[in-house]
This record gives C-alpha cells, structure tokens and sequence, in this order.
C-alpha cells in the first residue's frame, strides 16, 4: 500500500477540538477516507465508516443517521441497549457494531441487539455465542497484533487456528480480522501493525479489516481497512 506524505494532517487531526455540526464533521471524515483511499489506489466505496457513539446520547445518533451515516459501534452491552431501543422507536436502524470486549454473561443480550460482533477474542467465548445463537452471527477475531498487556486479543500466531476452530461451528460466519493499534503520536508508527493484520487476513482468505480510528484512519486505510471506527472526530470528545 501507499505511504503517505501526509503527516501534518493527521497531527493537525489529533489537535483538532471537532467542534463543528455532526454533519459536518462526517463531511470531513469522509473526506480523509476517500484521500487516503486514492492514494492506496482503492475506492473509498469499499470502505465502511462507523461511527462509535458510546458515551453519546440517542440524540446524537440520531442526528448522524439522517445526516447519512448508518453504521454505529459501541463499546458497552449495558449502554447501548437503552440507546439502541430508544432510536428503533424513532425509526433509527443502522447496523449496530459491537466492538468493544464482550463478556460472556453479556452474550445473550448482545446477540438481540448487534448486528456484528468485532471483539471475539478467544476461542471460549465465540463457543457461548455459537450456544446462545438462533442463527448465523457475523464476528470478527480480535487480534492483539502488538502484543500490549493491557488489551484484549489473540496473539498473532494463533489466529490461524482459532479461525479455523471458530469455522466450524455452526453459528459462527466469520468476516474478518479486528485490532486496536497502540495510541502513539505519530500514526506512523502504526502502520507495521496495520499491515501485519492485512497480511493475516489475506493469508486467511477473509474480507473485513477492522482497523484504524480518528487519529490513524488514513493509515489503516492505506494498509487495507474495510472497516474504520472513528468517535471524537464525529461527535467531539466523550461525554462523561
């Protein structure tokens, strides 16, 4: 993929306040996607932008839905789901991605209101989503690809084999691989953890890469992301 020269941008992105209109801000997020996306030769229609609306109001959501957006995550069973009925009743129906970690106890409830599991970190648990599960459910397999104590993931040379486990169970469609690269300040730095997913993933002959986040999109979207999660530069800092 393409190496951009970009830099300022992205360190002009993570100094920014965001404190425009939602719409507007959706505008220039999209509009870092699609740059990003022709200088890596890709349409920045395969890419899908969800925007993370945890610790956001229903309002919120709302407001980005009929400004054209129709993908969400959040990080939380508890929190979205008062969230999630709340804005079905408005006629609000996105898609809704879970992408933070998921508890097994949380499972049942998950699978009423997620559309797309992005957090499977471990064998077990996908085994409790294929037990609760009345039908297919899209994951995607965590990945740990830098290796910090502190997240959540299957470390890298295992992938292979919990995918091929998670392949055969019968609830379980697996789309693609999942990370969260380390916070640096130089998204730069992360690019090699980027590109070590994507070659996990084509090694592995699956589509989704969920990657990248609003200080690093252009770079997970040069290394191949198909799914980028992006909050602060939609809805400005968390609440709370």
């Amino acid at each position: 993929m393409a190496q951009s020269g970009r830099q300022d941008t992205w360190r002009g992105a993570e100094q920014t306040s965001f404190g425009g209109g939602i719409a507007a801000n959706l505008a220039a997020v999209r509009a870092r996607i699609s740059s990003a996306a022709d200088r890596a030769g890709r349409s920045s229609r395969d890419i899908t932008l969800i925007g993370v609306s945890k610790t956001h109001p229903a309002a919120a959501v709302a407001e980005a839905y009929h400004a054209g957006l129709r993908d969400f995550g959040e990080n939380r069973v508890q929190e979205a789901a008062a969230k999630i009925i709340q804005l079905r009743a408005q006629g609000c129906t996105p898609r809704w991605h879970l992408i933070g970690h998921l508890q097994r106890n949380k499972v049942r409830a998950a699978l009423d209101l997620f559309d797309i599991l992005h957090s499977v970190d471990s064998v077990r648990l996908a085994e409790v989503i294929d037990a609760h599960a009345s039908r297919p459910v899209a994951v995607l397999v965590e990945v740990n690809v830098a290796g910090e104590a502190t997240k959540f993931g299957v470390a890298s040379e295992d992938v292979p084999a919990t995918v091929e486990r998670l392949r055969q169970l019968p609830n379980i469609e697996v789309r693609g691989l999942m990370t969260v690269a380390p916070r640096v300040r130089d998204p730069e730095e992360v690019r090699p953890v980027f590109r070590e997913l994507r070659k996990l993933r084509d090694r592995l002959g699956l589509r989704e890469l969920s990657m990248g986040m609003t200080d690093d999109l252009e770079v997970a979207v040069e290394e191949g992301s198909t799914l980028v999660r992006v909050g602060r530069a939609i809805f400005g800092p968390s609440v709370g």
